[in-house]
């Protein structure tokens, strides 16, 4: 193990955006379990209920359906909802008038859906002689609890003001013709494998790797992303590349990084000296207790190519830091790098270039971890997935919301034409990077721009970070509301986000229905379940193994293979951070028609400020 992962393990970050003071509650280590036991206590009352002799009689599909449906269902999620919507409430950070509200709201616009949906199958049984499966109804009404869950807790949560977001539409007719045609294509060899009754499919069944589901579902989206990561590969491949150094600023927000901050700034002096143009590196001390300044302005001294100063920023938050920087920015490119990443020595020379293209307003890369510590396995095929693989191909089709502030390039005019970075909520770097584009400019995501990025080392760091992060889609989503519910039409706000939103309550719901999952098979109240343990497996081992070994030999990566077992592993745990994140969410009494407040005064675009 490095002198770095030493220094890792005494780090226990906590700042003023682990929990922004407006928008999120502390939540104790023993919330969560709490919550999952009363969600198995009340699963378990339902399915032990809805299988007794009499009541199986108005419910003959073991779950509140109330109409006749073909076939079965593979889970009972409708009860599975209902005790989740339930136990959440309970548990959730708010007072008790305002958790009764919230869990009142969700179950009973989850069951108006439901409703809706059994008015529809019975119409279907009336006029065209044939009713809906159960197996479409329960998917249907997953994914409407999904968005129920996410959408509720939009507007129950204390959530950032809405902005208007600033919109120049541009041609998208490039992108839209990319994504229908890599969607048909898509549709097409699902339905194609499917109708094939290939061995293999059986084969992967037995192995944990289908669970039971069509190969058809199981392609569709990694056929669709592959072919959008060709695609977005051969943009990177074909795009200009002059040589292109101009003068770049490169602002670092540090709080207490005195373990690390000598090897930024001597990775970024390297970086500097194969760049070849003028760097100035501005350390934004933020109110740090340690030796970070002392240590900066020595190392600072001694760099050969770099050039730079230490600017102390007594006002505690990392977007505080970073507005400090960008006022004392002189240059036409500013690069933002976190205080705990290690750039690699052609980043800058990389990341560059592709500003000779005045459509390109924002230029990342893909973060990979230092090695050696306790989740670093399984960092490499988390960033090698998500950064390395799905945010490369939404760049085929312009729709990379958000490059992380790890390592990002911008043209010093934008950050400071939208009025800075967000302070007071989570995700600045995500809300930044998403204005930008809805400005008309294009986001690049090089997947050969890599550099070094620390992973928490203790379980504890992981959860405050992680908790942290996964808040801010919320935040986000709440802040550019008016991507969602205004007027102009964008991948990013009619699809994109709401999309990032529902997969946030499927993270969240991971826990309990593998917990769900092992009830119904466990104790067997419904003795024609479907439920194979095969199926509840492959809940955390099916498709994301099968895209973690795809992005693995995409990005050049073959020993990440060897991390997938750790990488399973920590896909649970995160999710298991997902829940705790939401419950630390402050809920109000009242609920926010997010819609009609389009029409209301909304506040400008500008940072917000802490309280």
């Amino acid at each position: 193990m490095s002198d770095l992962d030493d220094k890792r393990e005494q780090i226990n970050f906590v700042s003023v955006d682990s929990a922004p003071k407006r928008f999120a509650g502390s939540v104790s280590e023993w919330q969560a379990p709490k919550m999952l036991a009363v969600f198995a206590l009340l699963a378990t009352t339902q399915l032990w209920f809805v299988n007794t002799d009499f009541v199986a009689q108005v419910f003959p599909n073991r779950d509140y359906v109330f109409s006749t449906h073909s076939g079965r269902h593979a889970i009972a999620i409708r009860i599975f909802l209902i005790s989740f919507f339930v136990a959440f409430a309970a548990f959730s950070s708010g007072d008790f008038r305002g958790r009764s509200m919230f869990g009142l709201d969700l179950v009973l616009t989850f069951l108006a859906g439901c409703a809706v949906f059994d008015l529809a199958n019975v119409m279907a049984e009336d006029i065209l002689g044939s009713s809906f499966s159960l197996h479409f109804s329960a998917i249907a009404s997953g994914l409407f609890g999904f968005a129920v869950y996410s959408f509720k807790l939009l507007e129950r949560g204390f959530m950032p003001a809405r902005i208007r977001v600033q919109h120049i539409p541009v041609s998208q007719m490039r992108a839209l013709l990319r994504l229908g045609v890599t969607i048909a294509i898509a549709a097409g060899v699902a339905m194609w494998v499917g109708g094939l009754g290939l061995h293999l499919v059986e084969v992967m069944r037995s192995l944990t790797l289908l669970g039971g589901i069509g190969p058809g579902v199981f392609l569709f989206l990694p056929v669709l992303f592959g072919q959008l990561y060709v695609l977005a590969i051969y943009d990177v491949a074909t795009a200009k590349k002059p040589k292109f150094n101009p003068p770049v600023s490169v602002i670092v927000p540090a709080h207490n990084e005195s373990y690390i901050i000598k090897d930024t700034i001597n990775a970024m002096d390297r970086a500097a000296q194969h760049y070849g143009g003028e760097v100035n590196v501005l350390i934004m001390n933020n109110n740090s207790t340690d030796d970070t300044e002392e240590i900066a302005r020595e190392t600072l001294l001694s760099c050969k190519a770099a050039k730079g100063r230490v600017i102390n920023v007594p006002k505690p938050g990392k977007s505080n830091a970073l507005n400090a920087g960008l006022d004392a920015c002189e240059t036409e490119f500013l690069v933002r790098v976190d205080a705990d990443t290690l750039v690699g020595e052609d980043n800058f020379s990389r990341a560059m270039p592709y500003f000779t293209d005045p459509s390109v307003g924002v230029v990342g890369g893909v973060p990979v971890p230092p090695g050696g510590a306790l989740f670093d396995r399984a960092r490499l095929l988390e960033v090698l997935v998500k950064h390395g693989f799905y945010s490369v191909a939404m760049g085929a089709v312009n729709g990379v919301v958000g490059i992380p502030g790890m390592f990002v390039v911008y043209r010093t005019q934008h950050p400071r034409q939208l009025g800075g970075f967000v302070e007071g909520m989570n995700g600045e770097d995500t809300d930044i990077s998403l204005r930008i584009g809805e400005l008309g400019f294009h986001s690049v995501v090089d997947p050969k721009i890599r550099y070094i990025s620390e992973v928490p080392s203790s379980y504890s760091h992981m959860r405050e970070q992680r908790m942290r992060w996964f808040r801010s889609i919320y935040h986000i989503s709440s802040r550019c509301r008016d991507l969602i519910y205004g007027p102009n039409v964008t991948l990013r706000g009619k699809v994109i986000l709401p999309y990032m939103l529902v997969n946030s309550a499927r993270r969240a719901m991971l826990v309990p229905l593998i917990i769900f999952g092992t009830l119904e098979w466990g104790v067997a109240f419904n003795e024609n379940t479907p439920i194979v343990w095969q199926s509840i497996v492959a809940v955390t081992t099916g498709a994301p193994a099968i895209v973690a070994v795809v992005a693995s030999l995409l990005n050049g990566v073959p020993r990440g293979i060897l991390a997938l077992p750790e990488y399973l592993i920590f896909r649970v745990l995160r999710a298991y951070f997902t829940l705790e994140s939401m419950l630390s969410i402050l809920i109000d009494i009242r609920a926010e028609n997010l819609e009609l407040a389009i029409r209301r005064d909304i506040v400008p675009d500008k940072p917000i400020r802490v309280a």
